[in-house]
This record gives structure tokens, sequence and C-alpha cells, in this order.
């Protein structure tokens, strides 16, 4: 009775996060920020993007964009392969009009046998769905026939009217190419993160200009926010000053100009305008737009991203398995293991690190495919500006594993893995500095650090060591 009990409530916690962090864009509808990361267990994962705009011939037409997720589809064998039957239905609606449209499509999706379970690779399918200019709603549902279960996803889009005299931009649309998987065209990046295996990225959004008098000056910038990329500290030290950079996250208030561009338009119609730029160091990025209209007023759309690891969510890479073992390890140790730049070096010391810990080699590598699966787990649920392995939240579940039960308040969150939801030593506490917002669309939940907590994290580590934490999860 107790397993089924703590089963159901991870569900709940993973329904949870889900509702906390699925929101596909921002309240600020000039700023499109992409999918987040959103992982229930047992459910396709699935990530959008939808864009509207005008052909060359002024057709009013939506691009919708679904990445499938592999390793979260439920497989069949046949032969060497394993094969999944995929449902995608696409249903459009007008805000404020009647004109609907639905897109359904049957996929028979294989994968190797040996990489469904846990690949990262993503089956993607384009469409674009002929409309009426105008808004509208998209949802995307993607069934599981093998499961029986579903997923979906919303977003909106809006086209505007060739006739109108009236200019306009479109949402901004990003698109990324991996040479190193062999692609020699661009193609869209659903996510807000971006790995920074991609070698190029391009921004690319449409103007609208039937102002057969005024040429129009299009300004477009990307600038790169401080934001914090710091794995979190331990639970036993002081918490973030107010004015640190972990504490404030990102700092919206300053940036970096990274490219300045201004193009101006003398002939009126539709112009599909395109940026396009190498690879970028990790962080946090936007790349603006804007332009005035006849009446003075200023046209403004914005895309968010954030540049983060290799094979993000997953660590597959050297450097990628040695980064979060900072919560394993002293840190001073860590930061020795870091500095080793040889790939074959760094993942000899990964493996010298747990072998000389957990020596039974079969228990090693039992505990190190539930940490590492931790670490992707937390990568998904808790990314914001930053990895969601680095984050407080994301520390805790890695250590300790997914909360018994979670309750939130305005800025506050409590989670408990005792029944005793007053025990000290298993009740943690999170804050955030600031409140989710148009401006600040990222959950900074904080530890409440304790001194007390020193010991109750010693002896979660040595769970780990010694390999303890398959028989004692807590």
């Amino acid at each position: 009775m107790h397993t089924l009990t703590k089963q159901n409530l991870i569900s709940l916690f993973l329904l949870a996060v889900l509702l906390l962090s699925g929101c596909v864009r921002s309240s600020n509808p000039d700023v499109e920020r992409g999918s987040l990361f959103q992982f229930q267990e047992g459910y396709p994962e699935i990530r959008t993007s939808s864009i509207g705009y005008l052909s060359e011939q002024d057709e009013p037409l939506i691009n919708v964009t679904t990445d499938i997720v592999l390793g979260s589809l439920i497989y069949s064998s046949r032969g060497d392969n394993r094969t999944a039957q995929v449902v995608l239905e696409i249903r459009i609606q007008q805000v404020n009009g009647d004109f609907t449209k639905t897109v359904r499509r049957d996929f028979q999706i294989e994968a190797e046998f040996e990489g469904s379970f846990i690949s990262q690779e993503v089956f993607t399918n384009e469409e674009t769905i002929e409309v009426v200019p105008g808004t509208f709603e998209v949802e995307i549902t993607v069934l599981d026939n093998t499961s029986g279960r579903a997923s979906s996803r919303s977003s909106t889009a809006t086209i505007p009217n060739p006739d109108d005299p009236q200019i306009n931009l479109t949402t901004i649309r990003m698109s990324g190419m991996n040479l190193a998987l062999n692609q020699n065209q661009f193609t869209p990046i659903t996510t807000y993160t971006v790995p920074s295996k991609i070698d190029s990225i391009k921004l690319e959004f449409q103007v609208t200009n039937n102002d057969l008098d005024d040429p129009l000056v299009i300004n477009a910038r990307l600038l790169k926010y401080p934001s914090d990329t710091t794995a979190a500290r331990p639970m036993n030290f002081n918490n973030y000053s107010p004015s640190s950079l972990p504490y404030i996250g990102v700092d919206m208030r300053r940036y970096e100009e990274i490219d300045s561009n201004v193009r101006r338009l003398d002939q009126p119609g539709s112009v599909l305008i395109e940026f396009k730029y190498p690879l970028l160091k990790r962080g946090t990025y936007r790349f603006e737009v804007e332009t005035t209209d006849a009446n003075g007023e200023t046209l403004y759309r914005a895309r968010d991203f954030s540049v983060v690891g290799e094979n993000y969510p997953s660590v597959m890479t050297a450097r990628e398995l040695a980064e979060p073992l900072i919560y394993l390890m002293d840190r001073r140790e860590h930061r020795r293991m870091m500095e080793i730049q040889d790939p074959d070096s760094l993942k000899e010391a990964v493996d010298r690190f747990w072998l000389s810990n957990v020596r039974n080699m079969n228990q090693a590598r039992s505990v190190i495919n539930l940490y590492y699966e931790r670490v992707e787990q937390a990568n998904k649920q808790f990314t914001t500006f930053k990895e969601g392995w680095k984050t407080d939240m994301g520390m805790i579940y890695i250590l300790f594993g997914p909360p018994w039960y979670v309750d939130r308040y305005l800025n506050r969150m409590q989670w408990s893995y005792s029944y005793d939801r007053n025990d000290p030593e298993y009740n943690f506490f999170f804050e955030r500095p600031n409140l989710n917002n148009e401006f600040f669309p990222y959950d900074n939940y904080l530890l409440q650090r304790n001194q007390g907590y020193f010991n109750i994290q010693y002896r979660q580590i040595q769970l780990w060591l010694t390999g303890g934490i398959l028989t004692n999860r807590l």
C-alpha cells in the first residue's frame, strides 16, 4: 500500500510540474519563446511551433511543426526494428471568425531497438495549411496507438490581411542547421532551448507594407542578457544574496548587443526577412524586431531562446557526464576534474569516480543509470534560463528523487519526502524572488538553505556513493 501511494504521488507531482511549466508562449504576445519541455511519464512527449505568414502569392498560411520524442513512445517488435503507431491531429480555429480546419496524419515510426527507450531524437512533421487572414488557435494532439495515451499542445498564429493597408510584422520563426547530422538545410527549432551542437541558426519574419508612399524601416537586434549558468550550491551553504546573479536569474535590465541591423523596404507588399548567425555561446538571448506604422505606433516582435548543452536534455559527452557530479563530489575535486581538456581522459576520470566508490560493477551500472536518468528528467522538468539540473529544484530532485507531496503558495513551494509535513529533515522549502510575468517568464525557485542540512545532504550523497540509493532512496 505504501508503494502504491507513493507512486501515485509521484505521478501527481509530474502532472503538477507539467501544469506549472506547460505554457507554450509567454503572456506577452509580442515575444515568442517556443515550447518548454513538457514531460509526463508514459505519455508522448511533443514540442510544437505554429507560425502564420503570407505566401509569395499572398495566400494566408500556417506552418505547423511537431517534434515527437522517439524515447517517449511505446514500440512493438518487428524483426530487428521496433515500430510505434502514432496519430497526429492538428485543429485550427479562428478566434473571431467561423473558419475551422482539421488535419490528421497516421505515422508508423521505426527506431532501433537499443535506443528507443532513452532516445531524445525526434520524429518531425511539418505541415503548411491554407487558411484565411486572422488570428487562430492551433491545437496539436499526438496519440500513441499502442498505449492509448495522447498529449496536446496549443498555440496561436496570426496572418495579416494582404488587402489591409496596415503595416504588419509576423511572429519570428527560428530554425537551426546541424552539419554533424549531414543537414544541408535549416529545420524549425520548436523549443526555447537550443542545443549548442547546432552549427548555425536562422531567424526569419515577414513584413507586410501596403503603403505606396512611405518606405518602411525595420530595426533588428540580437541581444544577450546576463544570466546565471552555475550549478546549485550545496544545501547547507548560505542563501543567495539578493544582488547576486543566481538570485536575480536573468538581469533583463542589462544586455550585450551582439548584432544590430537596419533594413529599408522601398517596395510595397509582403517581404520575408531572414538573419543567420553562427553557433552562439551558452546563455540567454533575444532577437527583436521593431518598426513604426502609419500612425506612429511601434510594432514589436521578439524571439527569446537559451543556448544550452550539446545533447540537451540528455547527457552524453564526457563533459556532460562530468558536470552534474558536482552534487556528489568535493567542489575542489570537481573543479580539478573539469580542468581536464582531453575527452578520453575526462571520461576515464568520470569512470574512476564511480568505480572507486560503487565497487560492484553491476551495482555501479545501475547507480549511474539512475543518476543520469534523474539529470535528464531534471532538465525536462525544471529548465528555465539554464539547464534544469543546475537549478535548486533540479539538485534536490537528483539527490532525493520526486517528492511525495508538493504544496504551492504565491511565491513559495514545499517539497515533502515524509508523511510528517513538519519533519525538518525531509521537508524542503523553495521561494522565488520574482513572480512569473510577461517580462520575467521564469519560475526561478530557490531552496531556502540551512546549515542543518549538512548531515542530511551528506547521508544522501553516501547513499549514492555506496550504491545504497538502489535500496534506500531516502
